[in-house]
């Protein structure tokens, strides 16, 4: 469910004071009742790109035909080369992390798709990319659910490459609304549901603040 855009700023976020300057371009509600200490699994989903389908970011027919052609324009036109990421183009945020987000756990990059992660709280965990068009940003936040328990909140946050990095993010939000975001949702969901883990908590008794088995999380 798409959520005003109070539903982020209104929080205390940590990502405020790290990226002012991105403009909070959706907030959605994710399907992920838990408890107060489930953020971590949320994080492994993400990560490890649980129920996306064969690694791919999103399984169902439509959006990922518009993925393809997002990747194929993108190599044809060169907006994802290099050159125009993380690193390059841009800084990561990391370089303006306050101390104490620097120095704690980074948490894991994603798989399925080219975001890096940036920093990993007990309730908060953002990931980063960029190439030709946008800097975009991917907060997920865990909050309560206003009734007994909690749930994941994802916002996304862009800062467009000028005029055409701008009318470009204006041109696919329908596409975003209509074939994207849905199906993305749902399998969200559906990952949650089915990756519940074994007793004694997600992931396993060996998992990491991630909750990535076997791994304590990786710093820089």
């Amino acid at each position: 469910m798409r959520l005003p855009t109070t539903e982020h700023t209104s929080r205390p976020w940590r990502i405020h004071e790290v990226a002012p300057d991105f403009q909070v371009e959706d907030v959605w509600a994710l399907p992920t009742p838990g408890g107060p200490d489930d953020l971590a699994r949320l994080v492994r989903q993400f990560a490890t790109g649980h129920g996306a389908g064969k690694g791919r970011p999103i399984s169902a027919p439509v959006p990922r035909a518009l993925f393809a052609i997002r990747w194929k324009l993108g190599a044809l036109l060169g907006w994802d080369r290099p050159g125009t990421g993380i690193g390059t183009r841009v800084p990561t945020l990391r370089e303006r992390l306050p101390a104490d987000l620097r120095d704690g756990t980074r948490g894991p990059d994603l798989t399925a798709v080219p975001f890096t992660s940036v920093y990993q709280t007990h309730d908060e965990w953002v990931a980063e990319m960029a190439n030709r068009t946008v800097h975009t940003v991917m907060h997920i936040g865990w909050v309560p659910d206003g009734a007994v328990g909690y749930r994941g909140q994802m916002a996304v946050l862009m800062k467009p490459n000028g005029l055409f990095g701008a009318l470009y993010m204006a041109a696919i939000k329908p596409f975003r609304y209509v074939g994207v975001y849905p199906a993305l949702l749902r399998m969200i969901g559906r990952g949650w549901r089915t990756d519940a883990g074994p007793a004694g908590g997600p992931g396993g008794a060996d998992a990491g603040p991630t909750g990535v088995p076997g791994r304590a999380g990786h710093h820089s």
